[in-house]
Order: structure tokens, then sequence, then C-alpha cells
């Protein structure tokens, strides 16, 4: 048992240590170049006013300034999905009606909800599971077009967690894609599978233990 969980606990440690090297690659490659770049052009803005070049200063600062708001987006973007503010203050059942509703709208999807027993996860179970179901969600609508989509979450009779997450959409989900679903699951030590749909589409499902559910 000491070794299993040794063995759990270096798997976890890696896992972490996995995701801030992607997190750090994202904010170097993204965020930072933008915002040296901003840098920049705010100092070519300084030099053009000195030299009284005062349209072109104002067509550097315009741009200067679309590109921070695109920066802005991008942390945004990356705020959402390491933890939604939604999540953190009202619940998970709140956030996934959240998501739910935005990619209805976005996509004129019909998104059927079950997951009232997300919200007895433990904290690090229910930021992980979103991921998990945001990434499944948008995988299922690049491969659309799809009409219907279906989240159900429900606790089995041995105290774990079982999320189904359904699609119609047409065509299989790529493999690497499903690989990256499946390494989530490894963290939270649970499992997970992919199958054809019983109306077309595909399934997915994934089954969390009882000491990853609850903490």
């Amino acid at each position: 048992m000491d070794a299993d969980r040794a063995r759990l606990q270096d798997e976890l440690i890696a896992a972490e240590q996995d995701e801030r090297r992607r997190l750090a690659l994202f904010l170097h490659d993204g965020p930072v170049q933008s915002l040296s770049g901003i840098a920049l052009m705010l100092d070519a803005v300084a030099a053009s006013l000195d030299a009284g070049r005062v349209e072109e200063a104002r067509r550097v600062l315009t741009r200067a300034a679309e590109r921070q708001r695109l920066t802005i987006r991008e942390l945004r973007d990356l705020s959402f999905v390491l933890e939604p503010v939604v999540l953190r203050d009202q619940g998970f059942q709140a956030a996934i009606h959240a998501l739910a509703e935005q990619l209805g709208i976005a996509h004129e999807l019909r998104i059927e909800l079950d997951v009232a027993a997300g919200d007895r996860l433990a904290e690090k179970a229910q930021i992980a599971l979103y991921t998990i179901v945001r990434e499944s969600l948008e995988l299922a609508i690049l491969r659309g077009p799809e009409s219907r989509m279906s989240i159900t979450i429900r606790e089995l009779d041995d105290g774990s967690v079982e999320t189904i997450v359904a699609d119609d959409a047409p065509g299989e989900r790529r493999r690497r894609a499903f690989e990256a679903i499946e390494e989530r699951a490894r963290q939270l030590h649970g499992s997970v599978t992919m199958a054809a749909g019983s109306e077309g589409g595909t399934e997915l499902r994934l089954v969390l233990p009882p000491h990853t559910a609850r903490g």
C-alpha cells in the first residue's frame, strides 16, 4: 500500500510539473511576447511625438491598444480555463450550466444537463472534471455539426462518481485529443473510455474512485 501511495504521489508531482511547463510555455510564447511588442510600440510612439510626427504616433498607438486588448483576452481566457470564477463562487453545477449556456448559444446546440452530483465532489476533483467536460464538449463541436449533447454525473453504489458526456456529432474523436483527456483522468486516478453512442456520435465515460471524488 505504501509503495502504491508513493507511486501515485510521484505521478501527481510529475503531472503538476508538466502542467507548469505547458503554462510557462504558453505565457512566454503568447502574452509575454505580446507585452514586449507593446512596449516597443510605445517606445516608437514616444519617439514619433518627440519628432513631431503626431499622425504616425497615433497610428502606432492604435495598433498597440489593439494588441493590448488581445493580450487581455488571452489572459482572461487562461484564467477562466484554470479556474472559472463561477466555479469558485457558485459551485460546480452553476459553472457547468454557464458553460453549456455559452456553448449552446454560440453553436445553436441543445445541451441536456444532470450534474447536481458534481457539487458534492472535492474541490480539486471539481476543477479537473470541469476541464475534462469543457475539453470534451469543445472537441465534439470541432467534429460537428451536432444538434444535441448531454452531460450526466451520478454516484455509483461503490462510492465512485461516473460522468458521461454524449453527443450526436458525426465522425470519430481524434486519438491524440482523447489521450489528453486520458492524461487528466490518470491525474485523478480515474478511468476513461470512449465508445459509439446509442444514437450516433460518441460517448465519453469517466469514473472517479471514491478517494478522489471525496478528497
